[in-house]
């Protein structure tokens, strides 16, 4: 079986990495996996860049913006079938199709001559124009009059209601599989234009060899942690993302007891780092951007709790990781995050946007060290069972031998 995977970038945003761990364990099951992307970043002969008409695309970018439309000046999404990726291939597995590299009118034409399978990493698929609608429900009956027109990706002016109908018009053309990857995401699916079509619940995979428990003192020697203190690991990238919730992480943290923040070492990955150190007074240990899983082994092994102040998400592989590690969690109890920061079970779930509820969890699970432990086992045994790799694997295997059987495509 030849599957073609086309994605912004192999490796470079979650939605990639996601994709990119797929394509991984489709090769392990001897399953022909390609990826055609946006941005390429590794170097293999199954990655390719989409060929890209650039100064008309320019162009025409000039106009569409100004009319509120992202992404339908590029037209050499068009010119896909003439990759020898697409012809070689079988079946088309489309990710995120947003970010600047990709038309979605294409998808009707790409369709032709191949069966897809879309797998979602947010909601911009049946929006009508943003990755996740918050506390908007207008996508469910058609948008227009849009609250977050400065939500990503942002547009200039309202065309909200067009562009779902352009995305309406598009699948009443198309026939797809659709693949939920948290049961949140199967859930706003189903209330969407995208009900039309079948929609599967099928839950990223990881590495558990790559991620796995290593012993913390060894990894709190390693990055130079006194083993006596508590260790709080949070990915500072998100500090330039307001979806992602670093304002409410430093609230939470202003409010920690004092003889807490004096114990206690903030370890952070990504930048900003350094932000944190200023405005809190708890000391801070920065590593910088980390590619590297082992690296990232070791940090999430060296913590005590991972801290997560998500507004909105869908499945976030972070956690995943962090779950893989034996290291217990603290988020907030939205979207498909209960999927795995399970209360009293994996970790600790705030309200939504009460910081004051995000602290008592981190005071809780740090004072408790006997739950945080048994926290720990419960979490490296649920991803073994529900979340490898080689389980994902499978399930998408016997979706597209599903999908290429039935031949509805046609």
């Amino acid at each position: 079986m030849n599957v073609l995977q086309i994605n912004y970038s192999d490796i470079e945003g979650g939605a990639a990495i996601a994709g990119y761990r797929l394509h991984e364990g489709l090769l392990a099951k001897g399953i022909n996996s390609r990826l055609l992307v946006g941005v390429v970043k590794t170097d293999s002969d199954r990655v390719a860049a989409i060929s890209r008409g650039y100064r008309l695309e320019n162009q025409l970018y000039r106009f569409t913006v100004r009319l509120g439309f992202n992404y339908i000046n590029l037209f050499s999404s068009f010119d896909i079938p003439k990759h020898h990726f697409y012809k070689e291939a079988d079946i088309l597995n489309f990710h995120n199709l947003h970010n600047n590299y990709f038309n979605y009118l294409a998808i009707p034409s790409l369709m032709k001559s191949k069966p897809a399978v879309f797998t979602l990493h947010d909601m911009w698929s049946f929006t009508g124009h943003c990755s996740y609608s918050y506390d908007c429900e207008r996508w469910k009956i058609g948008c227009g009059k849009c609250p977050y027109l400065d939500t990503y990706p942002t547009i200039n002016r309202d065309s909200t209601s067009l562009e779902w109908k352009l995305k309406n018009w598009v699948y009443s053309r198309s026939h797809l599989a659709i693949v939920t990857p948290s049961k949140w995401l199967t859930e706003q699916a189903k209330q969407s234009m995208l009900n039309r079509f079948p929609i599967q619940h099928i839950p990223y995979g990881i590495d558990t060899e790559a991620y796995q428990p290593l012993d913390s003192e060894q990894c709190r020697s390693l990055l130079g942690i006194p083993i006596n203190k508590r260790v709080l690991l949070f990915g500072a990238q998100s500090l330039q993302d307001s979806r992602k919730g670093s304002d409410l992480l430093l609230k939470a943290l202003h409010h920690l007891p004092e003889y807490l923040k004096a114990e206690t070492v903030l370890l952070t990955l990504g930048e900003g780092g350094e932000t944190i150190t200023k405005t809190l007074g708890i000391q801070t240990l920065n590593l910088g951007y980390i590619s590297s899983d082992r690296l990232k082994s070791i940090a999430f092994s060296a913590a005590d709790l991972f801290v997560f102040p998500t507004r909105t998400d869908n499945l976030p592989l972070v956690l995943q990781e962090s779950m893989a590690c034996g290291t217990p969690m603290v988020s907030f109890k939205i979207g498909g995050v209960p999927d795995l920061v399970r209360p009293g079970i994996t970790g600790y779930l705030a309200e939504p946007e009460d910081a004051l509820d995000f602290c008592s969890g981190i005071v809780k699970l740090l004072e408790d060290k006997e739950l945080r432990d048994r926290m720990s086992e419960n979490c490296r045994t649920i991803v073994l069972k529900e979340y490898s790799l080689e389980l994902q694997a499978q399930r998408y295997i016997e979706l597209y031998q599903q999908v290429l059987s039935q031949k509805c495509w046609n």
